[in-house]
């Protein structure tokens, strides 16, 4: 499947482009369509699911013809799909959905990992330890814990998925030894992603050592998601993980984030010796929550 978010980001690129080709207003286009200019807006910014007549409206006063009106027709109809996740609404959470969505048509997906376990290959005693401690911190949660988990193992299920996309994943030791979890269910966890792991050729988990030297250059901000896609059209993605979750698509912006994705898989530890980590690790903990 294609990403429907991916395709919205191209709509939108496309269909602002051919309007300022054309000379013609945001304002001007909408009154042609018999639309608010809030629509355009959502559509130019790809804020919607687009709505495939209006996109057939749209190309016709803007003149588009042949075989770019036959590209960007096929771009609408995937950009107003639906995926298993929007049948979940807002029991998933809204940061559930966008990943599961991109994830979806994914080629491959490089990730950093600063505060927890990498989602797609936590186990389901840690996800609700995760949950756990959304309650002790009285945070409002704004999903179903039961759905949120159900989700999570659909999730799963589309990445190991054959044909599914390459998953590269570096991890900061800070959050083997920072993190609250119980030691039985991070000990649980660890083993479960070593397992993940050494069984699937296309997943690759490296540790960043709490005393790594990272190459020259800025200290990553926050977690982040780089997304490549099987169609070249399709623009690589940044998702940063800051409290709103930014998307990044322009070329110098994703640039950014592939250099620093590269530096910390410099400064990490090698793919063996990461899993020896974590399964000693995981001992430890063992020994330490006791029979």
């Amino acid at each position: 499947m294609t990403s429907p978010f991916v395709r919205r980001r191209r709509l939108a690129t496309e269909l602002r482009t051919l309007r300022e080709q054309s000379g013609m207003t945001a304002d001007e286009l909408a009154g042609r369509i018999y639309r608010s200019r809030m629509t355009v807006s959502k559509l130019e910014n790809a804020r919607c699911r687009p709505d495939v007549r209006d996109i057939v409206k749209i190309m016709k006063i803007l003149g588009v013809t042949g075989e770019k009106f036959d590209e960007i027709l096929k771009i609408a109809c995937d950009a107003s799909d639906r995926g298993w996740w929007d049948s979940y609404g807002d029991a998933m959470g809204a940061r559930q959905r966008m990943y599961s969505d991109l994830e979806s048509g994914a080629a491959s997906i490089h990730q950093y990992n600063q505060l927890a376990l990498p989602g797609l290959l936590q186990c389901v005693e840690y996800h609700w330890a995760l949950i756990e401690l959304d309650r002790l911190e009285g945070s409002e949660t704004n999903y179903v814990p039961e759905k949120s988990v159900e989700a999570r193992q659909r999730r799963q299920q589309n990445i190991f998925r054959q044909g599914g996309p390459a998953l590269e994943i570096v991890i900061d030791e800070f959050v083997l030894k920072r993190l609250a979890v119980p030691p039985e269910v991070m000990a649980t966890q660890l083993r479960h992603m070593v397992q993940l792991v050494t069984h699937e050729p296309r997943f690759t988990v490296r540790v960043l050592p709490l005393d790594a030297r990272v190459p020259p250059g800025r200290l990553p901000g926050s977690a982040h998601s780089i997304y490549t896609f099987p169609d070249a059209e399709d623009p690589k993605l940044v998702v940063a993980e800051t409290s709103n979750c930014l998307v990044h698509n322009t070329p110098d912006q994703v640039a950014v984030y592939e250099r620093l994705h590269d530096r910390l898989r410099q400064a990490a530890l090698p793919a063996l010796e990461s899993l020896s980590l974590l399964t000693d690790t995981a001992d430890r903990l063992s020994e330490q929550a006791g029979p």
